[in-house]
């Protein structure tokens, strides 16, 4: 027997109605701040993740899908949602035009990483990309969205951000970062050494619990910010304040994409183990610039699907339609003209094979429908169908043509 390859699952049953509410509870808020749907290719250029992930990224060294095509081509599935979007963005010449833009998507993401719980390697994510807006005030409005989104899902959380500054006030801390780092290196992990040199603000986010503890002390780059990025950290704090939305700055978020600067966030969960954050995301000012397009400051994030499933709250099932069923064979032909009639304005399960009334009833409640409608022989000699309202659990027999 064919399983799914390993850190790959199917989504069926209880678990695919989670997922349904997840993504139309997510496009409802969105939509409600401007967003309209936008979806790109699974299969882009692998240049495109090397020039926007970062080449020094632990995405492009270690857990792309890279393979090269029949035509010669080096092509990846797609690891992340934010560069096919910016990519489409330039490539539909939308970086020339004044208004600014917002987009909205969801679908499967593919990176080769160990699976563990809440990491898959093919996963799904919800995202939404802000473009044209470079007011911090765009950014407290991004995550008070998100903020909206996990409320309507009934999914607590904690926010944490960070500003990672510009390329006015990095290059400075940067070289006063990897002074420190170099001082300890040996107790460092290879994967922080190897960063020093190609990314060093990454070293700060290794979740090496060894690593961490000679970082305490390391320079904090929201005490070296520029001017314009510490009023605008300053103006992101005061307006969480004011909204009453509690949050932490963690001067170690650095996020794992080499695309952005200045403000970043995470929404972390303490009820799913290890890999605590469900949302994540930040500012890409250069990102567009970098991708060949007009310089145009960009804004957004990404939820994990597969994180908050365990953690949605489910609104009650509701009973809807109809579940028609044949007591005789003799009655499947009425049924199917009724069942064509009622699926233009409602949901309708057909029980095509004749069976005793029990079973129709156990069917009717298995399908979770409103209505029960039964064709026995009785209801064949008078025309009529037995109907019964499974909430309010009034029967009646009703003619055929006044259904």
């Amino acid at each position: 027997m064919i399983q799914p390859l390993r850190g790959m699952k199917d989504l069926t049953f209880e678990e695919s109605d989670r997922f349904v509410h997840i993504v139309k509870t997510a496009i409802t808020v969105a939509r409600s701040y401007g967003y309209n749907y936008i979806e790109t290719p699974i299969l882009e250029e692998t240049a495109l993740f090397k020039r926007s992930v970062g080449d020094s990224s632990d995405i492009v060294t270690k857990e792309m899908y890279q393979f090269e095509d029949k035509g010669g081509n080096d092509v990846c599935m797609r690891p992340e949602g934010t560069a096919g979007i910016v990519r489409a963005f330039v490539s539909a010449k939308l970086d020339r035009q004044p208004m600014k833009q917002k987009f909205y998507y969801y679908g499967p993401m593919f990176r080769y990483e160990r699976p563990q719980k809440g990491r898959l390697r093919a996963f799904h994510q919800f995202g939404c990309e802000s473009f044209g807006e470079a007011s911090v005030y765009e950014d407290f409005t991004v995550i008070v969205m998100i903020g909206q989104i996990f409320d309507a899902l009934g999914i607590g959380y904690d926010l944490l951000i960070n500003s990672l500054g510009c390329q006015d006030c990095m290059p400075a801390y940067r070289e006063k970062l990897v002074g420190f780092l170099t001082t300890i290196r040996s107790d460092l992990c290879e994967d922080c050494n190897r960063r020093i040199s190609t990314n060093p603000i990454r070293v700060l986010d290794c979740k090496n619990e060894h690593c961490q503890a000679h970082l305490t002390d390391s320079p904090k780059l929201i005490h070296a910010l520029c001017d314009s990025c510490d009023t605008d950290f300053n103006t992101l704090t005061a307006l969480l304040d004011k909204a009453e939305i509690r949050y932490t700055v963690d001067t170690n978020l650095v996020r794992g994409l080499d695309y952005y600067n200045k403000t970043a966030f995470e929404f972390v969960s303490n009820e799913i183990g290890s890999q605590s954050a469900i949302a994540g995301g930040g500012r890409y000012d250069k990102l567009v610039e970098y991708l060949d397009g007009k310089p145009t400051p960009g804004i957004g994030f990404a939820l994990g699907i597969e994180r908050i499933m365990a953690l949605v709250q489910m609104p009650r099932k509701q009973r809807e339609g109809y579940y028609m069923g044949a007591m005789v064979p003799e009655a499947i032909d009425i049924l199917l003209r009724l069942a064509s009639r009622k699926r233009l304005e409602d949901k309708v399960t057909v029980e095509y094979n004749s069976k005793g009334f029990k079973s129709h009833m156990k069917g009717a409640d298995k399908a979770h429908a409103r209505y029960a409608l039964l064709i026995g022989e009785d209801e064949l000699a008078n025309g009529t169908v037995w109907l019964k309202d499974l909430e309010t659990k009034e029967e009646q027999s009703i003619r055929i043509d006044a259904l």
